[in-house]
């Protein structure tokens, strides 16, 4: 007796905007994008990495720009602005790494993450991590530095906002440098977070609320990041209310304590998870349904 078999109806396109219904990555699906990633920039040249370091730090200066605006736009004239201001400030310092990192920009901190992961996992690919790190910080910083000047010595900016973002500067860098370091980690830990989930992440949706929430806890706490505050930094520099050597004062624990944060608390974790713990070979449990029909399967070709 011969058995029919019908066909299918063929799927139909989704329709546009539709939601995708996809499984949720494994750790292993995260760290192989993460990989991937990796060797996109490491083969990339210096050229290419200095000019996209260079508009990842002016574009950085986003979060310096908002944060100030809403501060000065939320503060009495000659007065201090309030707990609510301030709040409402660092609701805006997501957006320069919003832009940067859906963007492609280069930025440093998300580079802690990326070539360090390839280099555990290849024992290789040393060197050329250090060359993407020195390009790609220099770069970022200088763009940092260009925001600033275009923030500070132009008209581009009313005088309450010029004056807010100097005064964020001040407020970061009149630290000790064991206060910036560890501020640093902590602020390296989280945007090398943002940077592992959002290479699990299917959607731009997705990504931007990814980014938002993290990157606001690190404006929320005051957390040194070498990039994005590195414009609040220099802005008070440069209309002359601070020396420059405030700058290093405050840069050199800051990067410090992202690359400890970075590489210390994510990529060795969740390398360490993903290779070393075993969940590149784990295979999960099977459902009850799947050892049912396998069984009657065994059945069938037994009796057969």
């Amino acid at each position: 007796m011969r058995t029919s078999f019908r066909r299918s109806p063929p799927r139909q396109p989704p329709k546009p905007g539709a939601q995708k219904h996809l499984e949720r990555p494994s750790a292993q699906d995260i760290y192989e994008q993460v990989a991937n990633n990796a060797r996109q920039e490491l083969g990339r040249s210096s050229v290419s990495l200095a000019i996209s370091g260079f508009a990842g730090g002016i574009f950085m200066g986003l979060s310096a720009l908002g944060n100030a605006i809403a501060v000065a736009m939320l503060t009495p004239p000659g007065g201090a602005p309030s707990s609510a201001a301030l709040f409402v400030g660092k609701m805006f310092y997501p957006l320069g790494f919003i832009v940067v990192i859906l963007g492609r920009s280069q930025l440093f901190t998300e580079n802690t993450l990326y070539p360090v992961a390839l280099v555990l996992a290849e024992k290789n690919h040393f060197w050329n991590t250090m060359r993407l790190w020195a390009v790609v910080l220099s770069f970022n910083v200088l763009g940092a530095l260009a925001f600033a000047t275009l923030a500070t010595r132009t008209h581009a900016l009313p005088g309450p906002s010029l004056q807010a973002l100097a005064q964020l500067g001040l407020e970061a860098a009149h630290h000790p440098a064991a206060t910036i370091f560890w501020s640093g980690v902590m602020g390296g830990w989280i945007i090398a977070t943002v940077a592992w989930l959002v290479s699990g992440s299917h959607s731009i949706t997705g990504s931007v609320m990814i980014i938002w929430m993290l990157a606001f806890v690190v404006g929320l706490g005051n957390f040194a990041h070498s990039i994005a505050t590195a414009g609040e930094v220099f802005s008070p520099i440069l209309i002359g209310v601070a020396p420059w050597s405030i700058f290093l004062h405050w840069f050199l624990p800051a990067v410090a304590g992202n690359i400890c944060g970075g590489v210390g608390m994510v990529t060795l974790l969740e390398y360490g998870q993903v290779v070393v713990g075993g969940d590149a070979q784990a295979e999960a449990i099977p459902a009850p349904e799947k050892i049912e029909s396998d069984e009657r399967q065994k059945d069938e070709r037994v009796a057969a």
